[in-house]
């Protein structure tokens, strides 16, 4: 199962460093049963890009919890072993919590099958949908409005071996 892991620069720079995605237990995004019911599609790809940008927009409220954090959205997408990502059962088609699974250990860094990030453009984008984000979730428009501008914004992809750039 393809997990998305949603960090920030500075955590994949902690990642990078202890070599593994941790410690656990690490909330995640896949294809959950919710998800799938959700989105109403069998088209794989299409459900691992909707867990794709819900791992962005957990990353988006990570950027916006922290003032000095670099203003890019960041995701790893690492293949775990089936069961090894485990779905609230309780949460059903929560919109908070679509997609999101937990994983009880670290991850080895070295499992990851790519790196997501934004390109250096969305800053400014991202930067605004992390100031909005609060306003947003209390239902104001506009604000609602700055926070899709973030998430018009296509994650780039990256081989892991591209870390050490990224995080230079």
């Amino acid at each position: 199962m393809r997990v998305y892991v949603p960090l920030a620069l500075s955590g994949l720079a902690a990642a990078h460093g202890a070599g593994e995605l941790g410690p656990g237990p690490l909330t995640a995004y896949a294809v959950t049963p919710g998800l799938r019911e959700w989105y109403v599609s069998d088209d794989i790809e299409e459900l691992e890009y909707a867990a794709l940008n819900r791992a962005a927009a957990a990353s988006l409220r990570m950027i916006a919890g922290t003032p000095d954090e670099a203003r890019r959205r960041v995701v790893v997408a690492v293949d775990v072993p089936d069961g090894a990502a485990v779905a609230d059962p309780d949460q059903g088609l929560s919109a908070a919590s679509l997609g999101e699974v937990r994983i009880a250990a670290a991850l080895p860094l070295a499992k990851a099958a790519a790196v997501h990030v934004d390109a250096d453009d969305a800053e400014k984008d991202v930067a605004a949908a992390a100031a909005a984000l609060g306003a947003a979730d209390l239902g104001e428009d506009d604000a609602r409005f700055t926070v899709d501008g973030a998430e018009d914004h296509e994650l780039l992809w990256f081989g892991v071996q591209e870390i050490p750039q990224l995080i230079g």
